[in-house]
């Protein structure tokens, strides 16, 4: 018997099945964020049409989450707190980002990758991103 190493882990992006499950987050995340008037402060920070963000956010958060750099081998280096400089970003909205975005992954749920576990991981470090953007008091 020889020994060898553990396999690694898959990794969130592999565990939520790909660019189809992380396009079917953002898509879910965006559709809730048009439709649900509690995001409207967030919806209020977009354009009127959403495709362009939608796309964005998809290639950003599959290299995030261990796929291919789709957001960098078009854009570069993603540059967050910089890129969403222009927008006023406070608690309200740092809060309401997080809470479409909670949403959105418990209505996917486990069937998309979306266990108690990865849900949990995913928005503490979604709360420490969105923490770094905000760029007004309150």
């Amino acid at each position: 018997m020889t020994d060898s190493p553990d396999p690694k882990p898959p990794t969130p992006f592999e565990q939520l099945g790909g660019v189809v499950g992380v396009r079917a987050l953002v898509d879910r995340f965006y559709d809730l964020m048009d439709l649900e008037p509690e995001f409207a402060g967030l919806r209020a920070l977009h354009p009127a049409t959403l495709d362009g963000s939608r796309d964005k956010f998809a290639w950003f958060l599959t290299g995030w989450l261990g796929g291919p750099d789709l957001y960098v081998e078009r854009f570069g280096h993603p540059r967050l707190r910089a890129r969403h400089l222009p927008y006023p970003i406070g608690v309200d909205v740092r809060d309401q980002w997080l809470a479409c975005m909670g949403l959105a992954m418990a209505e996917i749920g486990a069937a998309g990758g979306f266990t108690a576990d990865m849900q949990s991981r995913l928005m503490a470090s979604f709360a420490n991103t969105a923490d770094h953007m905000r760029n007004i008091a309150g």
